[in-house]
Order: C-alpha cells, then sequence, then structure tokens
C-alpha cells in the first residue's frame, strides 16, 4: 500500500512539475565603450559575476569600439532601440536627459546607499535639474607627473601634497630651470591627443583657475563675458606664452616625450601611471595640479551608466546597475584601468588610491573642492566643441581675444537655437 501511494505521489509531481510554467529570466543588455583591454574583461567578469548570481535576470554586455560609440548611440536612440544600461561619458548626462534618452534614477530604492556613498563630484556629474540620471564607477582627476631626477638637477622643489602645491610663479620658474639645465621641452602637454574632449577637460581648468569658466553657471544661458573675459583671456595667454618660450612641444606625436627625457613634467590624467612607472621607476613623481590663479582646479568625472528610456525593465536595469556600484565591481574595473574608484567605501580598500597610496593626491583634490566637473549644461557638446577649436588656434599662435570671441558667439549661438534649453 505504501509503495502505490508513494508512487502515486511521485508521479503528480512529476506531473505538476511538468504543468508549471518555468519563470522566465528577463533580458538586460548593456553597452560599454570596451575595445580589447583590461576594461573589457572586467566588463566581462562583472557580468559572469551577476549572471551567476542571479537565475532571474540574464545581463547580455555588448562592448562597442569608443570612436563610434557615441554614433550608435544617437542612431539607436532615433529608433529607439537603446540598450537597458549603457555608459556615455560624464558632460553627456545632461544632453541624454534633455533629450530624454535616459530616465531618472532617484525612485530605485537599491540605488540610494549608492547616491549616499559616491564621492560629491560624481554625484554632481551625474545630476541634472535636481534629479540624479547617472552613476560612475570611477572619477577622474588631473595632476602633474614630474621626473624627479631631472627636477633634483634644476633645483625644482618637488610638492608632496594638493596643499603644497605651486603658484604660478613658481610653476613658471620650474618651467625656466628646466629649460636652463638642458630639458628639451620641459613640459608635456599631451597635444598628441588632438583636438577633441581633452582640449576642454585638460584646459578649462587652467582657465577656471585663474577666475574664468567656459559659461555663466548661475544661468547656463550665456558664456559672454565669461569664457571671452579678461581672466579668460589672460589665462590662455599665459599658455600660449609656454608654447612661444619653447616650454611644450604642440606637434609631440606620442607620449614618448616625458618617457624619454624630452620633458621633465606631464601635466595629464591618472591613465598615463603604468606606462609611466614602467618606464621611469622610483623617478616618477606626482604633483598636485598647480594653483594658476587664486586656487587649484582640477577636471573630474569620467564616463557613467545610465537606464535608458527604451528600457522595457527599468527596475531589473537597476538591479544590474546596483551590482555594478557595488565595491567589489568598483575595485575590479579600477584596477584595471587605473582610475579612482568612485565611492568612499571603494576607496577605503583602494590600493592606489588609499591615504598610503600613490595616487591619494588625486582624493585630495576631490575632498578638497578643488575638483570641478563640466557644465551641467545641454550645451556641453557645442560648449565643448567651440572651446577646443579656439584653444587649437591659439596654441600656434592666433589671437586669444578672437579666438574665446568667437568661440562665445557659437556657444551662445547654440543656446539660442535650443531656446536655452528649458528643463522639460
Amino acid at each position: 500500500m505504501k509503495q502505490k501511494y508513494s508512487g502515486f505521489i511521485a508521479a503528480l509531481t512529476a506531473t505538476l512539475a511538468t504543468a508549471m510554467p518555468v519563470q522566465a529570466q528577463t533580458m538586460v543588455t548593456m553597452w560599454v565603450h570596451a575595445g580589447p583591454g583590461p576594461e573589457a574583461v572586467a566588463y566581462s567578469a562583472a557580468t559572469d559575476a551577476f549572471n551567476a548570481q542571479n537565475k532571474d535576470i540574464k545581463l547580455d554586455l555588448v562592448k562597442l569600439p569608443e570612436g563610434s560609440y557615441s554614433n550608435q548611440v544617437s542612431a539607436a536612440a532615433l529608433a529607439r532601440k537603446l540598450p537597458c544600461l549603457l555608459d556615455f561619458d560624464g558632460p553627456n548626462v545632461y544632453n541624454y536627459a534633455w533629450t530624454k534618452k535616459i530616465i531618472p534614477l532617484d525612485a530605485f530604492p537599491e540605488l540610494a546607499a549608492v547616491k549616499a556613498d559616491l564621492l560629491p563630484s560624481l554625484l554632481r556629474q551625474g545630476t541634472y535639474g535636481g534629479k540624479l540620471y547617472s552613476l560612475g564607477q570611477f572619477d577622474s582627476g588631473l595632476g602633474i607627473w614630474g621626473n624627479k631626477k631631472l627636477l633634483e638637477k634644476a633645483g625644482v622643489r618637488i610638492p608632496g601634497s594638493a596643499p603644497e602645491t605651486w603658484t604660478l610663479a613658481e610653476f613658471e620658474d620650474a618651467l625656466k630651470k628646466l629649460k636652463s639645465s638642458g630639458v628639451a621641452t620641459p613640459l608635456d602637454m599631451k597635444f598628441n591627443y588632438g583636438v577633441g574632449e581633452w582640449f576642454t577637460y585638460g584646459f578649462s581648468p587652467i582657465v577656471q583657475s585663474f577666475g574664468a569658466d567656459l559659461i555663466d553657471r548661475k544661468t547656463f544661458k550665456s558664456s559672454k563675458g565669461v569664457v571671452n573675459g579678461d581672466a579668460a583671456v589672460k589665462a590662455l595667454t599665459t599658455l600660449q606664452g609656454w608654447v612661444k618660450a619653447g616650454y611644450v612641444n604642440p606637434a609631440t606625436k606620442d607620449d614618448g616625450d616625458f618617457i624619454k627625457g624630452k620633458a621633465a613634467l606631464s601635466y595629464v590624467g591618472h591613465w598615463t601611471v603604468k606606462d609611466y612607472k614602467k618606464a621611469l621607476g622610483d623617478d616618477l613623481v606626482l604633483i598636485p595640479m598647480p594653483a594658476f590663479g587664486a586656487k587649484p582646479v582640477t577636471g573630474a568625472g569620467s564616463w557613467n551608466f545610465g537606464i535608458s528610456a527604451d528600457c522595457k525593465d527599468p527596475k531589473a536595469a537597476a538591479k544590474v546597475l546596483a551590482h555594478l556600484m557595488s565595491t567589489p565591481e568598483i575595485l575590479r574595473v579600477t584596477e584595471a584601468n587605473g582610475a579612482m574608484p568612485g565611492t568612499n567605501s571603494a576607496l577605503a580598500q583602494s590600493r592606489d588610491y588609499g591615504v598610503k597610496g600613490g595616487l591619494h593626491i588625486y582624493v585630495q583634490q576631490v575632498r578638497q573642492g578643488v575638483a570641478l566637473v563640466r557644465p551641467e549644461t545641454p550645451a556641453y557638446p557645442a560648449i565643448s566643441t567651440a572651446f577646443a577649436e579656439a584653444l587649437n588656434n591659439i596654441v600656434a599662435g592666433a589671437d586669444v581675444q578672437k579666438e574665446l570671441d568667437r568661440a562665445s558667439k557659437k556657444i551662445d549661438q547654440n543656446i539660442e537655437d535650443n531656446k536655452g534649453y528649458p528643463i522639460k
């Protein structure tokens, strides 16, 4: 009797199991700009980790080349076929939010703790119209890499922390001493990167240190008298003077000047550290951004993630985003790309950016208010293009005032054409 009963139960259980529908997985597609390299490997590993931990959501990673990435995002947006999750460069947040490519993140409870832990620079970068639209796994910063051997030979003081940084007079005196000591072109400014976002990200902090900016940040309605005012003209006349004096090689073709000792200083960000350390070893030193004007300013912000307006299941996408913003995943990608971890929790565990780390100066700059994100306006793409063009001409010897006046007109015309970019 027991055998018959047991057989009946087993048969019934099997029948019910067959009849019950299997829960379908929610598919979340994620686009990242990552060609072959450590960062791409990190994102693949993050995807595998998420899929192993979650059976109800399937994360599909699509890696696209950076060169065509923005164009592919624009094309997909027009066709209403954006993926659920996508990464994009920091200053694109505002234009993407304004054109409704991405949605606010404030309503997702799993992201509240992430927001509270975010570095202030990244929180500011991701916010538009009072709403949070993006989260960044990492931040960026500028500094000056130095060749200790060449600096000591020239008798140049090497600042050891952000509060000890050079004034403009000290910085220019260092350039003069290095040139006199036999360094061909003392300052590498990465002009080999070409006309593009580097020109704005990299050199607008010099303008901002002098007291100017790219646009009036109180209203974001005009750049007149700001990007072409006296302080901005003084800043870029100063930069142009470094080129004219032979301190900078504007025609450099690669990263070799600093590595080969043709330059003793390299004005750039954290991303060169591995190559520089390999070349210079213990002679590599990191110097905080100088106070070219009243105070030092460094660029901030970087690529970050948002949820697209085309996503069919934003709650599932938010769960993926929370995974990406976890400390293990932040450390995974920043150990691959050398960037500054984007949360206080991840920073505390970072080997390179911790208090005793070799890159801690970048953290000091963020926490001391030296870091400034690019203008939080949908007009930023137009601002960056106009400023980069002007800077390129100025470095080539063009009249500073005329170039900045032209840039200001282009920026303000774009704002006018878009009716001031009203928040929708």
